[in-house]
């Protein structure tokens, strides 16, 4: 094992959106053998940035479900993957015709910007973007659309997101990636995009191999690195799609699931 790379909500994070003295200490433990420890998240930076002090999280991350590589030290950014403004369009256009009154928002420039269709933070709480819905504002669309996203979130007020999802799947288009984390929004990213791929990216800087790499999920967007991983961990409170794929089941996040299996395999 070379590489830790984690999710955080769910997973990394207790019930609560702490993180406990006893994962703090195998993170530790974990640096201090010589292994990378790696944030993969759905979080914007603005979201990452006080659960990486908290956790000692220094080197590289990913954001935006594998969207975008940065290194939360030196502030250098790996890559980006961005929908274009002419898929954004289309999507929301079919999707609307479906669905009625839902309501976008695009993250973009570099995953700081964050800018919401009027009556997006009328339906938005803090802990769903780490950002206060007062602080959001409000454009038309077209504006929201008119410039690529690092990833786009679609809502609405009484939909079920599960429902928005499904939808957004049967209608055949192409050109872009869809999940969910657990967030109360379906998540859309660039086509091709999952955390498998970033964290493959992020792998490759660090010349570590796929079978060199220990990583943690819970939900749907955190699939595809459980199963590109050389030991994929689901945890007790994954949803079923992600425990059956993956090679262990760890304890949940409020029993600190990750912690005992990191301490378990480097003999803490």
């Amino acid at each position: 094992m070379r590489l830790i790379a984690t999710d955080l909500d769910g997973t990394l994070l207790d019930e609560s959106g702490g993180l406990s003295p006893r994962t703090r200490a195998a993170l530790d433990a974990a640096r201090d053998a010589g292994i990378e420890t790696i944030p993969v998240t759905a979080r914007q930076p603005i979201g990452l940035r006080p659960i990486a002090e908290q956790a000692g999280l220094d080197s590289w991350a990913l954001c935006g479900n594998g969207a975008y590589g940065l290194h939360l030290t030196t502030g250098e950014h790996l890559f980006a993957a961005e929908i274009p403004a002419d898929v954004q369009g289309e999507l929301a256009r079919a999707l609307l015709k479906s669905i009625p009154d839902l309501v976008f928002a695009s993250v973009r420039d570099a995953g700081e910007g964050f800018v919401a269709q009027h009556g997006y933070a009328a339906l938005a709480q803090l802990s769903d973007h780490k950002r206060d819905p007062e602080t959001m504002g409000g454009v038309a669309l077209d504006e929201v659309l008119g410039s690529p996203s690092l990833k786009l979130v679609i809502r609405h007020a009484s939909v079920p997101i599960d429902e928005i999802y499904a939808t957004l799947n049967s209608l055949g288009l192409q050109g872009f990636a869809s999940t969910l984390s657990g967030a109360p929004f379906v998540e859309v990213m660039a086509q091709g995009v999952t955390k498998a791929t970033g964290l493959a990216q992020v792998c490759r800087r660090l010349d570590v191999e796929a079978h060199e790499v220990l990583a943690f999920g819970d939900a749907l967007n955190d699939l595809e690195m459980l199963q590109w991983a050389g030991h994929g961990v689901a945890m007790g409170n994954a949803i079923d799609v992600v425990r059956d794929a993956a090679d262990e089941v760890a304890g949940s996040n409020a029993d600190d699931g990750v912690a005992a299996v990191i301490e378990r395999m480097l003999g803490v």
